[in-house]
């Protein structure tokens, strides 16, 4: 096959503090040996594409810029946020994590993909066609959708992640924030093939109606008056000392190792003013709120 011409979403952002969404157009080379190219079909929109595509833009201050044949959007950056961007400042930056689509074209070494459906990782998946190398696809089964196989990647092997992360760290459960998520539910179903007890936090009756469907047995609700109280329950009756917050604002990850501390203060021997000696692990992988994120060091305890 000849070079193939297609439409690749960008975001820039220039000096005076606007973020530019462009489709560029771009020519893809026949791919090399190792290389295949793919039509993508469907690809997922993550927290962490949002983060590139729209940064901390302000979209309420949303404009159609560009022309007809070429619409483009633009959004104010506040002036604040800037400082975080200098880096990226005139760069047309593809947007995507993952995706999944048909292959068109191989290299020698991928001749058997041509017309195999695949699942990719690497950046630049909201276009319609991507040079990807061939191992940074994976076939999918016979009959599989590329809607079905376009999210294989991200939230799956973050969750895989993070029960590795609590065994190489010495922890025996789980406390999960937005765990209703996508993400989340993969994680419970992991959790429970593997036997680990997990702790799982939501905002929404409906969202703990979906997590007790598929099994879940600690399911709160940080909006309950008793909510803190449940939490060292749950943390105590589990063994829960490590905790993934996908929210990263306000105090919920300070509440939740206050609640593990008041956990670990349950069997302590003997009273300690420095607090237990149990050690407790806070990861903040998200930032569902941006707001500045609150600590009480007097529930940290060692």
């Amino acid at each position: 096959m000849s070079d193939v011409t297609g439409l690749e979403l960008r975001s820039t952002v220039d000096a005076e503090g606007w973020l530019t969404l462009t489709l560029e157009q771009v020519t893809y080379p026949v791919p090399a040996d190792n290389e295949v190219l793919v039509r993508v079909e469907a690809a997922p929109i993550n927290p962490s594409d949002l983060g590139l595509l729209l940064g901390p833009a302000d979209v309420a201050t949303l404009e159609e810029v560009g022309t007809a044949d070429r619409p483009a959007l633009r959004f104010r950056v506040p002036e604040g946020r800037m400082g975080s961007l200098r880096a990226r400042i005139g760069q047309s930056l593809p947007v995507g994590n993952e995706g999944a689509g048909t292959v068109v074209a191989a290299g020698a070494q991928g001749a058997a993909l041509v017309g195999r459906t695949v699942g990719m990782i690497g950046g630049a998946m909201f276009a319609e066609y991507r040079l990807a190398k061939l191992r940074e696809v994976v076939p999918l089964p016979a009959g599989a959708s590329a809607a079905d196989g376009a999210a294989m990647f991200v939230n799956p092997l973050t969750s895989l992640a993070f029960v590795e992360t609590m065994r190489a760290e010495g922890h025996k459960a789980i406390v999960h924030t937005a765990a209703a998520s996508n993400l989340g539910q993969m994680l419970q179903k992991i959790c429970l093939a593997d036997g680990v007890p997990l702790v799982n936090i939501v905002r929404k009756p409906e969202q703990e109606a979906i997590l007790r469907g598929i099994g879940a047995t600690h399911v709160l609700n940080s909006g309950d008056a008793d909510f803190r109280r449940k939490l060292a329950d749950a943390c105590a009756e589990t063994g829960a000392t490590i905790a993934f917050d996908a929210i990263g604002g306000g105090t919920i990850g300070s509440d939740i190792v206050q609640a593990m501390e008041q956990a670990a203060n349950r069997t302590a021997g003997e009273y300690s003013r420095y607090g237990s000696e149990t050690f407790k692990q806070l990861y903040i992988y998200g930032a569902l709120d941006t707001g500045s994120t609150t600590l009480n060091r007097l529930a940290f305890g060692c």
